[in-house]
């Protein structure tokens, strides 16, 4: 069987040899002198939560999961690691924790990115860290929705970050942003570079500003103070260009996040066109994806747009996809630090190729053609262009004329993966006289290499794919000391936490805590009360019980069930919602905000009372029980008619869940 796939291989490279066009002739010459230094090919965990539900997986999948993303000379071997900096906040697909809930509240064991850093750190400590914010904890902005009211409270805030990510976890954070795709602040970013540089920092470089060239760029030409504090110019998704102040101001440019696109064949397209032309169009050194690994609920914004796809903890399933491979072309045969040759970079029939060096005789050329329609990705919209087969011809000089072969890896992008091949090496190809010739078709990856370590990484296949359990139950007893959060718990707004209270009844000494007691500096629209997702989005016929204890008399609690949008539409979030409130009455809404009232009354719950609230829905009826007792019924629901399960409060206050359970039919 594997002779045959190699016979395939052979016929498919070879049998549309009368359908190449023109030939091009290009010359790769480290003696005319090298040109922009190579930073790396990097992804974003978080910026949304897109990690959630890796930490969930049991081993030894988790780990596979990791060597894929991580490992030297085995898959995608990504030499960044971006991470964003938890601001309790929704950041796209959900909040992430920060490690300052309140001005006098320091903790750097919530959340998994700090596990995720020290997971990558293992299997390649070369990688270099960054840290973004999205959003900010409320006290930061001191009552204002901005992160700049107050510049040094806010540089004050980042730096603990960096400083708590060496002393807990001896992590040194290479590089450190702004504010995610918002307005920057000149003073705030020249009060970061002092903060830093006070606390020993100056190894820690600034990213500025993750959002447009201009007019950060604009403004380094400007204002020399400036300069000194940006290290790189980092733009998202360029659409592969620049612009002409970007370039005069001498610092690295870097797409600082780019491709977020469904991770198919069309979106490996994407990323195999940028990883190329973001330097060759834009003299940018650096690529980051949005996202690391599709680790969140599909039907939360912009599902499966990860270089890989882990969303089944309760199953094991993952799946590696194209994107994995593609970078692999890259990553696997250049290390930061390399430098590119100074080349045009276009091939004459379309598709696009870059060259790079260490500096010690060894050369790795990438090639690329993909076509329009197999690569486009989500942002900017791809304005039209054509490739044709081609014969390329590579003349080999400076350093590099003695060469007599390279080693050649090949992918084949089709619509389906099943006819696609993904990072196959073909072996030496022979260098003639200091010249390579390849037949070039379409859609197509080459790598051209004198390093002999690539290697396509296999495991044994993961279990098959499972819906969520629709029987499931959590007394949060049972804690992973590493994380704070409850597994398969997805929050949206707000944060909840493990919270161990000795004071209490023996029955709810461990609980789940939602910690959020002043609306975070926001990064997009979020709701106005706190919200946790869970479960299949499917669910239709569902009962769903949990215990709920009210800490303030301006609090309370929800459950809910058929929960239709999260992520950044959350506060569009409709199902059906039953409250308990602290002045004892109780409603049932069909949003989230609770102004769709559905019926209301009298229920009797108090604060700091442990009360058992049950949902039960099924088909287009819904009623409620209150510690067992039914407490209203006969609401009829037609929309929506499926979604997740869910608990919540009713605004950031302390309230705590417990006993969670729900079965679905």
């Amino acid at each position: 069987m594997r002779l045959w796939g190699f016979v395939v291989l052979a016929w498919s490279v070879a049998s549309s040899a009368a359908a190449w066009g023109k030939g091009g002739s290009y010359w790769l010459d480290d003696a005319v002198g090298l040109a922009r230094e190579f930073d790396g090919i990097g992804a974003v965990s978080g910026g949304g939560a897109t990690s959630r539900l890796l930490v969930n997986y049991a081993e030894p999948y988790r780990s596979q999961i990791l060597d894929y993303l991580f490992k030297p000379n085995f898959g995608a071997a990504l030499q960044i690691l971006k991470v964003e900096i938890g601001g309790d906040a929704q950041s796209t697909d959900g909040t992430e924790p920060s490690h300052m809930h309140y001005e006098d509240d320091e903790n750097y064991f919530r959340g998994y990115e700090w596990w995720l850093m020290k997971e990558a750190k293992k299997r390649n400590p070369n990688i270099k860290l960054i840290g973004l914010p999205w959003a900010f904890p409320g006290w930061v902005g001191r009552g204002e929705n901005w992160p700049y009211a107050h510049p040094d409270v806010t540089a004050y805030y980042i730096v603990t970050w960096i400083i708590g990510a060496k002393k807990f976890h001896d992590l040194d954070i290479d590089y450190i942003g702004i504010w995610n795709e918002r307005s920057f602040d000149s003073k705030y970013i020249k009060l970061l570079r002092y903060t830093l540089d006070k606390q020993e920092l100056q190894r820690v470089r600034i990213i500025a500003s993750d959002n447009l060239w201009e007019p950060i760029s604009f403004l380094v030409l400007l204002d020399s103070e400036l300069r000194e504090a940006v290290d790189i110019i980092g733009a998202h998704y360029p659409g592969t260009t620049t612009v002409l102040n970007a370039l005069l101001t001498q610092k690295k440019l870097w797409s600082s996040e780019d491709y977020s696109t469904f991770n198919n064949e069309v979106g490996a397209g994407c990323w195999a066109r940028i990883l190329n032309q973001n330097f060759v169009n834009g003299n940018m050194t650096a690529t980051i994806a949005w996202n690391l690994v599709a680790s969140y609920y599909e039907e939360l914004p912009f599902g499966r747009c990860g270089l890989m796809t882990a969303q089944e903890p309760w199953s094991g399933q993952y799946t590696v996809n194209p994107p994995i491979w593609v970078t692999a072309h890259t990553t696997q045969f250049t290390q930061p630090g390399w430098y590119y040759l100074q080349v045009d970079g276009h091939l004459e029939a379309g598709g696009s190729y870059v060259a790079l060096t260490d500096g010690q005789g060894n050369l790795t050329i990438i090639i690329e053609t993909m076509t329009h329609d197999h690569s486009e990705c989500i942002r900017p919209p791809l304005l039209p262009f054509f490739v044709s087969p081609q014969k390329a011809t590579f003349h080999l000089k400076g350093s590099f004329s003695k060469l007599t072969a390279l080693q050649m890896w090949y992918s084949k992008l089709e619509f389906t993966s099943s006819n696609s091949t993904l990072f196959q090496s073909l072996g030496p190809k022979n260098v003639s006289e200091g010249m390579v010739t390849l037949n070039l078709g379409l859609d197509e990856v080459y790598t051209l290499t004198t390093l002999t370590t690539g290697h396509k990484g296999r495991l044994p296949e993961p279990p098959p794919s499972q819906p969520f359990p629709s029987c499931y139950k959590d007394d949060f007893n049972i804690r992973d000391p590493s994380f704070s959060e409850a597994p398969y718990f997805a929050d949206q707004t707000g944060v909840f936490e493990y919270f161990m209270n000795t004071s209490a009844p023996q029955d709810h000494v461990f609980t789940l805590r939602q910690v959020v007691t002043q609306r975070p500096v926001t990064w997009v629209a979020d709701a106005r009360n706190t919200l946790s997702i869970i479960g299949n989005y499917k669910w239709v016929n569902l009962t769903i019980t949990c215990d709920v204890y009210i800490e303030s008399d301006n609090g309370g609690a929800f459950i809910a069930g058929r929960v239709n949008k999260a992520g950044i539409y959350v506060g569009d979030a409709q199902g059906i919602f039953f409250w308990v409130l602290p002045d004892g009455t109780y409603r049932v809404t069909g949003d989230l905000h609770g102004e769709n009232v559905l019926m209301k009354g009298l229920a009797g719950v108090r604060t700091k009372s442990w009360h058992t609230l049950t949902l039960i829905l099924t088909g287009s009826n819904a009623s409620g029980m209150l510690n067992g007792n039914l407490l209203w019924a006969n609401v009829t629901v037609f929309y929506p008619k499926n979604g997740w399960a869910a608990i919540g409060t009713h605004s950031f206050e302390l309230t705590q869940f417990d006993n969670f359970q729900v079965q679905a039919s």
